[in-house]
């Protein structure tokens, strides 16, 4: 189900009334995400939204972003113990110190990936030949088997707070699979789906 805006745009139930998902809808959610820096600040902010929602986390996005070095994985990855300490008392962020402990995890596991290809390759090649073709949101998934595969990847490549149902919704966020409902203005617009 879509909501047609006062600008005459449809979109999901989820975007059509906060302004700050609004813009995240039409602008990011969804478009290809390529690069190192880019796919790591994704897949730790998706790891920081398990539990919470994604407003919660968009509306810290800059405070994670100053806390975390602009999610510069070859300085977080240098983050101890006194780093974690002051995350932890950051009211900006999400002080969970499983997730910033995580975070710092994977700077690591993202530089150890750029000797066999990087991360942007190995999350890419688990993109699915199909996409879902969703009219309604009872349609969608929140799990596939790419997802679950990803995610067994990177956790065997030293990825934390990558579970199955994350990495589809990093999947959606990226545009590796294009879950817009068929109704959404949006629907078909990252150029990684034809329709």
């Amino acid at each position: 189900m879509t909501v047609v805006g006062d600008d005459g745009l449809a979109r999901p139930a989820w975007a059509s009334v906060d302004p700050l998902l609004k813009e995240y809808y039409d602008t990011e959610w969804g478009m290809p995400v390529r690069d190192e820096r880019g796919l790591y600040e994704r897949i730790c902010l998706e790891g920081f939204q398990s539990g919470l929602s994604w407003a919660t986390i968009l509306r810290k996005r800059p405070a994670f972003r100053a806390a975390f070095a602009d999610f510069d994985p070859d300085v977080v990855a240098g983050f101890g113990d006194a780093d974690v300490e002051r995350l932890m008392a950051d009211a900006g962020i999400v002080r969970n110190r499983m997730k910033i402990r995580a975070t710092i995890q994977n700077a690591r596991a993202t530089i150890a990936l750029r000797e066999e290809g990087g991360l942007v390759d190995l999350v890419w090649s688990f993109q699915p030949s199909e996409t879902p073709r969703p009219s309604d949101y009872s349609e969608v998934p929140t799990v596939s088997d790419e997802s679950k595969a990803l995610s067994k990847a990177l956790r065997k490549k030293g990825f934390a707070f990558v579970g199955p149902t994350t990495m589809f919704a990093l999947m959606e966020a990226i545009g590796m699979i294009d879950t817009h409902l068929l109704a959404s203005h949006r629907r078909g617009t990252s150029g990684v789906w034809l329709e």
